[in-house]
């Protein structure tokens, strides 16, 4: 069982969030596969149970090179429906669309019949995970449970 943590990164911000995430992921015994945008795969898509993806806010969407993975992968569609998918997002600000910036990541994944979740109550309890600029604790513990919710329920639904 995999899951995919699918990052674009300028500054190193979203990667060190992505890092936290799957560690998450890995410590519910799942395997955490990190790919930036220039890295990931269709068959990396097509081999995770589960996909968490992450950017920075660009002007309060995510940055054309993650929509350009969505956009390139629109093919496997079909074959991507009842896998989880969940986001985060960094930003520059404390009002800068971070939360727009996850709904767009999400937005890709439901029209490609993805399970969506946001992170889990013990968390925020909302859209996924965010901060301003480096992630502090706060914000890497929450990206660690982001990553271990979405493990649980791929495990889950491998049932």
């Amino acid at each position: 069982m995999q899951v995919l943590i699918l990052y674009y990164s300028r500054g190193g911000n979203t990667k060190r969030l992505a890092e936290e995430i799957a560690k998450g992921v890995q410590s519910v015994g799942v395997t955490a596969l990190i790919k930036s945008t220039q890295e990931v795969t269709k068959d990396d898509f097509l081999n995770s149970d589960g996909i968490i993806a992450g950017s920075p806010v660009y002007f309060g969407v995510m940055a054309a090179e993650l929509k350009k993975v969505f956009d390139d992968f629109v093919g496997l569609r079909k074959k991507m429906e009842n896998k989880v998918g969940a986001a985060f997002a960094t930003g520059g600000h404390h009002t800068g669309g971070k939360e727009t910036t996850i709904i767009s990541i999400l937005t890709c994944m439901l029209i490609y019949g993805m399970i969506i979740v946001g992170d889990p109550m013990s968390a925020s309890g909302h859209y996924g995970v965010a901060c301003v600029g480096h992630p502090d604790a706060s914000a890497l513990d929450d990206g660690f449970k982001l990553g271990v919710r979405v493990a649980e329920l791929c495990k889950k639904l491998a049932k």
